[in-house]
């Protein structure tokens, strides 16, 4: 019975297409030399963005709803890390969506759209996403400058709705890491879209 539990398991978690291991706190960033294709046209990797305090990884996209409600909420931390010299990059793993509103064409229009100043790359076949156990947009992960992940989760405390957001949860952890403080809320609950992985 047991091993039929966990062949069910295992089916499933591939039907879904993304990986069961979630980066753990304390690890090392992943893939950080693997070059992606920025919609300015450069190729660009985590450590290339990377800055000296440090780097926000945020797996985005065009299409989904709650990236939608947290536009301007992205932009102002976005915005604050960039001011705290910290790298930021946006990731858009949705490859199964690449022909229905997040091809590269899609990526350009919508960061010209937001008036990105930061980078927004094409994870292809979800790389970094697998690699980073990510599994919704958006999702955050701060790393320190020397490449530790020190907070994994949502933006803030009500990705549903801006009006009943008390804490800024990565806005909060950036200061604590600068003041080189532990950070006091490590882990959030990302509520968002599932990235769109390829089936098989």
């Amino acid at each position: 019975m047991k091993h039929i539990f966990t062949l069910l398991l295992v089916t499933i978690t591939r039907f879904a297409g993304f990986s069961q291991t979630e980066l753990a706190l304390g690890a090392s960033m992943p893939k950080g030399d693997i070059k992606m294709k920025d919609v300015a046209g450069e190729l660009v990797s985590l450590n290339d963005v990377k800055k000296p305090n440090g780097l926000l990884v945020m797996f985005s996209c065009n299409t989904c709803p709650y990236v939608v409600k947290n536009l301007s909420r992205t932009a102002e931390i976005c915005q604050y890390a960039e001011n705290k010299n910290i790298g930021i990059i946006l990731l858009n793993s949705n490859e199964a969506r690449r022909q229905d509103g997040d091809s590269f064409a899609d990526m350009q229009n919508y960061a010209k759209q937001q008036g990105y100043t930061w980078h927004y790359v094409m994870d292809s076949n979800h790389e970094l996403a697998d690699a980073f156990g990510a599994t919704r947009t958006p999702e955050c992960f701060l790393f320190d400058n020397t490449g530790k992940l020190l907070y994994h989760g949502a933006i803030d405390d009500s990705p549903a709705d801006i009006n009943k957001v008390s804490r800024n949860h990565v806005k909060e952890a950036i200061n604590e890491m600068i003041a080189g403080k532990d950070v006091s809320v490590k882990e959030s609950r990302s509520v968002g879209c599932t990235i769109q992985r390829k089936k098989g």
